[in-house]
């Protein structure tokens, strides 16, 4: 039995994540040997919880090079993404695009998330309908 205060935990990946993004903010703004360090630590975790399993599989994934050139700028590796998008957190959709993507882990459709950088810059993620290949991409590439 679990009680409300356990019910309102985020998932583990989320934990994970912020865990990873405070790191990664703490060594930006004081970036010593130590603080480095930290982030290295937090990244194992975090590749840790995306070999996790998610909703659905990723298939080979690959990045162009104006998503490529974005997570450099702002600091981000691309496991942060695909993670919130194989766990299902579609990121910046409206409610009838998340519908969309909900319908499409029945049937077998293509996956869209949409998330924002530490510094602005949108980024899209998309899966295959047959769930080969998984392309983060900017939305101007598509």
């Amino acid at each position: 039995m679990t009680t409300e205060h356990e019910s309102l935990r985020p998932p583990p990946y989320q934990a994970v994540l912020r865990a990873y993004e405070r790191r990664v903010e703490d060594y930006l703004s004081a970036p010593t040997e130590t603080a480095l360090v930290r982030v290295w630590a937090q990244q194992r975790r975090l590749e840790q919880e995306f070999a996790k399993p998610g909703r659905f599989d990723l298939g080979h994934t690959v990045w162009t090079p104006g998503a490529q050139e974005a997570l450099v700028v702002a600091a981000h590796l691309p496991i942060e993404f695909l993670l919130r998008h194989k766990r299902g957190d579609w990121g910046d959709l409206d409610q009838e695009d998340r519908r969309a993507n909900e319908a499409a882990l029945v049937h077998q459709s293509r996956l869209l998330s949409a998330y924002r950088t530490r510094l602005g810059a949108k980024l899209w993620v998309i899966t295959e309908s047959d769930r080969s290949a998984t392309t983060l991409l900017l939305p101007e590439e598509y």
